[in-house]
């Protein structure tokens, strides 16, 4: 008896989540500035910079999305297929390259979510790594992507706390430098 051959990511993966990945695949090798719409913490590590997203590396199952933060491109995000739906992580870079301590956290996918939005509650991982870097307020984050035919959103909330940034996609910008880490 002979085994079927084995299913790739896309063909289990719901529909609506890969028509979400594919209209962000769709903007691969190009970058976007953004705005801050919310931040509730009034922190000025966003404040004043230019904000750019660049699509920056794409294969059929992973998106690799630098945010750089003025002259900071310690940050990418990472959007994976998983079989059982969508992995979002955040990782974070020092200058020479090397991760931050505080890498790879992100969530997964409770639910097909839309092809305009999904949503990324903490994962184990990320609760496991943010009570070890002392980060307890961020135990229940919830990451938000939006894509739309001319906005790209990126959103983060938990109790008491929201931070979102909108990517204008009519205008392409210059792409920034390299993200840190990459080459």
């Amino acid at each position: 008896m002979q085994t079927p051959p084995a299913l790739s990511l896309s063909q289990i993966t719901p529909a609506s989540q890969n028509s979400f990945f594919a209209r962000i695949r769709a903007l691969c090798g190009q970058s976007f500035a953004g705005k801050i719409k919310v931040d509730t913490s009034n922190s000025p590590n966003f404040a004043n910079k230019a904000l750019v997203m660049h699509v920056r590396e794409c294969t059929d199952d992973q998106l690799h999305i630098p945010f750089h933060v003025g002259t900071d491109a310690s940050r990418t995000w990472i959007l994976t297929k998983t079989g059982g739906g969508l992995l979002f992580k955040h990782d974070h870079r020092h200058a020479d390259g090397s991760h931050d301590d505080l890498t790879m956290y992100g969530g997964h996918t409770v639910d097909s979510g839309s092809a305009h939005t999904q949503a990324f509650p903490t994962d184990p991982y990320t609760r496991d790594l943010f009570i070890a870097q002392g980060y307890p307020q961020s135990l229940r984050n919830i990451w938000e992507v939006f894509i739309y035919e001319d906005t790209f959103t990126y959103r983060l909330t938990r109790e008491g706390f929201e931070f979102r940034v909108e990517f204008d996609l009519t205008k392409p910008v210059v792409t920034p430098v390299t993200p840190w880490g990459y080459y």
